[in-house]
Protein backbone atom coordinates (compact mmCIF):
# COMPACT_ATOMS: atom_id res chain seq x y z
CA UNK A 1 0.00 0.00 0.00
CA UNK A 2 1.49 3.34 -1.00
CA UNK A 3 1.78 6.05 1.62
CA UNK A 4 -0.54 9.01 1.07
CA UNK A 5 0.14 12.42 2.55
CA UNK A 6 0.27 12.80 6.30
CA UNK A 7 -0.48 9.78 8.45
CA UNK A 8 -4.11 9.20 9.30
CA UNK A 9 -2.84 8.40 12.80
CA UNK A 10 -2.28 12.15 13.32
CA UNK A 11 -5.96 12.66 14.07
CA UNK A 12 -8.10 11.37 16.92
CA UNK A 13 -10.19 8.61 15.39
CA UNK A 14 -13.35 9.59 17.18
CA UNK A 15 -13.27 13.12 15.78
CA UNK A 16 -13.76 14.38 12.25
CA UNK A 17 -10.25 14.45 10.74
CA UNK A 18 -8.64 17.43 9.08
CA UNK A 19 -9.02 17.51 5.31
CA UNK A 20 -5.20 17.52 5.18
CA UNK A 21 -4.94 13.82 6.11
CA UNK A 22 -6.83 12.77 2.99
CA UNK A 23 -5.07 12.12 -0.31
CA UNK A 24 -5.69 14.43 -3.23
CA UNK A 25 -7.96 11.86 -4.88
CA UNK A 26 -9.94 11.50 -1.65
CA UNK A 27 -10.19 15.28 -1.25
CA UNK A 28 -11.46 15.54 -4.81
CA UNK A 29 -14.24 13.02 -4.02
CA UNK A 30 -15.14 14.92 -0.84
CA UNK A 31 -15.21 18.24 -2.68
CA UNK A 32 -17.29 16.93 -5.57
CA UNK A 33 -19.94 15.09 -3.53
CA UNK A 34 -21.22 17.44 -0.84
CA UNK A 35 -24.80 16.34 -0.19
CA UNK A 36 -26.50 13.01 0.55
CA UNK A 37 -28.10 13.01 -2.90
CA UNK A 38 -24.73 13.56 -4.56
CA UNK A 39 -23.06 10.85 -2.47
CA UNK A 40 -25.87 8.46 -3.39
CA UNK A 41 -25.11 9.15 -7.04
CA UNK A 42 -21.40 8.51 -6.43
CA UNK A 43 -22.12 5.13 -4.81
CA UNK A 44 -24.44 4.10 -7.64
CA UNK A 45 -21.74 4.97 -10.17
CA UNK A 46 -19.19 2.69 -8.49
CA UNK A 47 -19.22 -0.96 -9.62
CA UNK A 48 -20.65 -3.32 -7.04
CA UNK A 49 -18.02 -5.20 -5.05
CA UNK A 50 -18.95 -8.87 -5.50
CA UNK A 51 -15.98 -9.96 -3.33
CA UNK A 52 -14.90 -12.54 -5.90
CA UNK A 53 -11.39 -12.55 -4.47
CA UNK A 54 -12.66 -13.13 -0.93
CA UNK A 55 -14.73 -11.20 1.58
CA UNK A 56 -13.78 -7.57 2.16
CA UNK A 57 -14.75 -4.70 4.40
CA UNK A 58 -12.86 -1.75 2.99
CA UNK A 59 -12.33 1.64 4.57
CA UNK A 60 -13.17 4.83 2.67
CA UNK A 61 -9.54 5.04 1.56
CA UNK A 62 -9.59 1.53 0.14
CA UNK A 63 -12.93 2.09 -1.61
CA UNK A 64 -11.45 5.11 -3.40
CA UNK A 65 -8.35 3.09 -4.24
CA UNK A 66 -10.12 -0.02 -5.58
CA UNK A 67 -13.12 1.75 -7.10
CA UNK A 68 -15.86 -0.71 -6.11
CA UNK A 69 -18.17 -0.98 -3.13
CA UNK A 70 -20.70 -3.22 -1.40
CA UNK A 71 -23.42 -2.44 1.14
CA UNK A 72 -21.41 -1.83 4.32
CA UNK A 73 -18.48 -0.32 2.42
CA UNK A 74 -20.93 2.10 0.85
CA UNK A 75 -22.26 3.14 4.24
CA UNK A 76 -18.72 3.76 5.53
CA UNK A 77 -17.86 5.71 2.40
CA UNK A 78 -20.93 7.92 2.75
CA UNK A 79 -20.09 8.48 6.42
CA UNK A 80 -16.51 9.52 5.66
CA UNK A 81 -17.53 11.92 2.89
CA UNK A 82 -20.53 13.52 4.55
CA UNK A 83 -18.76 13.83 7.90
CA UNK A 84 -16.54 16.35 6.12
CA UNK A 85 -19.68 18.34 5.28
CA UNK A 86 -21.03 18.43 8.83
CA UNK A 87 -23.08 15.21 9.06
CA UNK A 88 -22.53 12.88 12.04
CA UNK A 89 -21.21 9.45 10.91
CA UNK A 90 -24.25 7.34 11.78
CA UNK A 91 -25.05 3.87 10.45
CA UNK A 92 -28.41 2.09 10.41
CA UNK A 93 -28.28 -1.70 10.57
CA UNK A 94 -31.37 -3.59 9.35
CA UNK A 95 -31.56 -7.12 10.73
CA UNK A 96 -33.24 -9.80 8.63
CA UNK A 97 -34.63 -13.20 9.52
CA UNK A 98 -32.13 -14.79 7.09
CA UNK A 99 -29.15 -13.09 8.83
CA UNK A 100 -28.38 -11.05 5.70
CA UNK A 101 -28.35 -7.58 7.21
CA UNK A 102 -28.31 -4.33 5.28
CA UNK A 103 -26.45 -1.22 6.44
CA UNK A 104 -27.03 2.41 5.43
CA UNK A 105 -25.70 5.82 6.33
CA UNK A 106 -28.43 7.93 7.95
CA UNK A 107 -28.81 11.67 8.45
CA UNK A 108 -31.29 14.31 9.54
CA UNK A 109 -32.33 17.46 7.71
CA UNK A 110 -34.86 19.86 9.20
CA UNK A 111 -35.78 17.25 11.76
CA UNK A 112 -36.52 14.50 9.20
CA UNK A 113 -34.52 11.32 8.62
CA UNK A 114 -33.05 10.17 5.33
CA UNK A 115 -30.45 7.64 4.22
CA UNK A 116 -27.72 6.85 1.71
CA UNK A 117 -26.86 3.31 0.71
CA UNK A 118 -25.55 0.87 -1.87
CA UNK A 119 -27.26 -2.39 -2.69
CA UNK A 120 -27.73 -4.83 -5.52
CA UNK A 121 -31.44 -4.06 -5.14
CA UNK A 122 -32.55 -0.58 -6.18
CA UNK A 123 -35.20 -0.44 -3.47
CA UNK A 124 -32.62 -0.82 -0.70
CA UNK A 125 -30.61 2.27 -1.56
CA UNK A 126 -31.10 5.80 -0.24
CA UNK A 127 -34.19 7.64 0.98
CA UNK A 128 -35.11 11.31 0.92
CA UNK A 129 -35.15 13.09 4.32
CA UNK A 130 -38.92 12.89 4.76
CA UNK A 131 -39.31 10.53 7.73
CA UNK A 132 -40.36 11.80 11.16
CA UNK A 133 -38.72 8.91 13.02
CA UNK A 134 -36.13 6.20 12.46
CA UNK A 135 -38.89 3.62 12.68
CA UNK A 136 -40.71 5.32 9.81
CA UNK A 137 -37.49 5.27 7.79
CA UNK A 138 -37.00 1.57 8.52
CA UNK A 139 -40.59 0.82 7.52
CA UNK A 140 -39.89 2.25 4.07
CA UNK A 141 -37.51 -0.69 3.52
CA UNK A 142 -39.87 -3.44 4.69
CA UNK A 143 -41.47 -4.26 1.33
CA UNK A 144 -38.34 -3.88 -0.86
CA UNK A 145 -36.46 -6.12 1.59
CA UNK A 146 -38.70 -9.09 0.87
CA UNK A 147 -37.15 -11.61 -1.47
CA UNK A 148 -36.90 -15.40 -1.29
CA UNK A 149 -35.56 -15.27 2.27
CA UNK A 150 -35.41 -11.69 3.53
CA UNK A 151 -37.64 -9.98 6.06
CA UNK A 152 -36.70 -7.12 8.40
CA UNK A 153 -36.95 -8.07 12.07
CA UNK A 154 -35.06 -5.31 13.93
CA UNK A 155 -32.86 -2.24 13.54
CA UNK A 156 -30.02 -0.55 15.38
CA UNK A 157 -27.96 2.64 15.06
CA UNK A 158 -24.18 2.94 15.40
CA UNK A 159 -22.28 6.20 15.86
CA UNK A 160 -18.93 5.49 14.22
CA UNK A 161 -17.25 8.09 16.44
CA UNK A 162 -17.46 5.52 19.24
CA UNK A 163 -15.08 3.18 17.39
CA UNK A 164 -11.90 4.73 18.72
CA UNK A 165 -9.77 1.65 17.89
CA UNK A 166 -11.01 1.11 14.37
CA UNK A 167 -9.75 3.34 11.56
CA UNK A 168 -12.78 2.95 9.28
CA UNK A 169 -11.76 6.02 7.28
CA UNK A 170 -8.16 5.23 6.36
CA UNK A 171 -7.14 1.66 7.22
CA UNK A 172 -5.41 -0.28 4.39
CA UNK A 173 -6.79 -3.47 5.97
CA UNK A 174 -10.31 -4.82 6.25
CA UNK A 175 -12.15 -3.09 9.08
CA UNK A 176 -13.96 -6.13 10.49
CA UNK A 177 -14.36 -4.32 13.83
CA UNK A 178 -17.24 -2.36 12.27
CA UNK A 179 -19.11 -5.52 11.34
CA UNK A 180 -18.46 -7.10 14.74
CA UNK A 181 -19.75 -3.99 16.49
CA UNK A 182 -22.92 -3.96 14.38
CA UNK A 183 -23.57 -7.61 15.25
CA UNK A 184 -23.28 -6.88 18.99
CA UNK A 185 -25.23 -3.65 18.74
CA UNK A 186 -28.55 -3.51 20.64
CA UNK A 187 -31.38 -3.70 18.13
CA UNK A 188 -34.98 -2.61 18.40
CA UNK A 189 -37.41 -5.32 17.32
CA UNK A 190 -39.90 -4.38 14.66
CA UNK A 191 -43.06 -6.37 13.95
CA UNK A 192 -44.64 -6.33 10.54
CA UNK A 193 -47.84 -7.88 9.25
CA UNK A 194 -47.59 -11.56 8.27
CA UNK A 195 -50.30 -10.97 5.69
CA UNK A 196 -48.38 -8.06 4.21
CA UNK A 197 -45.21 -10.16 4.11
CA UNK A 198 -46.90 -13.10 2.35
CA UNK A 199 -48.52 -10.79 -0.19
CA UNK A 200 -45.19 -9.12 -0.99
CA UNK A 201 -43.36 -12.46 -1.15
CA UNK A 202 -45.91 -13.81 -3.66
CA UNK A 203 -45.58 -10.66 -5.72
CA UNK A 204 -41.79 -10.86 -5.67
CA UNK A 205 -41.71 -14.54 -6.66
CA UNK A 206 -44.17 -13.93 -9.48
CA UNK A 207 -42.02 -11.07 -10.75
CA UNK A 208 -38.87 -13.19 -10.62
CA UNK A 209 -40.56 -16.01 -12.50
CA UNK A 210 -41.40 -13.60 -15.29
CA UNK A 211 -38.22 -11.50 -15.03
CA UNK A 212 -35.25 -13.57 -13.78
CA UNK A 213 -33.02 -10.49 -13.92
CA UNK A 214 -33.61 -6.80 -13.41
CA UNK A 215 -34.78 -4.85 -10.36
CA UNK A 216 -38.38 -5.10 -9.17
CA UNK A 217 -39.86 -1.60 -9.24
CA UNK A 218 -43.47 -2.23 -8.27
CA UNK A 219 -43.22 -0.67 -4.81
CA UNK A 220 -45.64 2.09 -3.84
CA UNK A 221 -43.09 4.28 -2.04
CA UNK A 222 -40.72 4.95 -4.91
CA UNK A 223 -41.31 8.68 -4.56
CA UNK A 224 -39.37 8.47 -1.25
CA UNK A 225 -36.28 6.96 -2.86
CA UNK A 226 -33.28 9.08 -3.76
Amino acid sequence: MRRIGRSAESHSRNQSPSRAVFSKKERDVIARYRTPRQVQRYLRELPYNWERGGETLRSFRSVVRYGSVHCLEGALTAAAILEQHGYPPLLLDLESKDNLDHVLFIYRRRGRWGSVGRSRETGLQGRKPVFRSLRDLVMSYVDPYVDRSGRITAFGVLDLRLLTRCDWRFSPRNVWKVEQTLIRLPHRKIKTSDRRYRRMLQRYLAFRKKHPTGPPLFYSNRDQWI
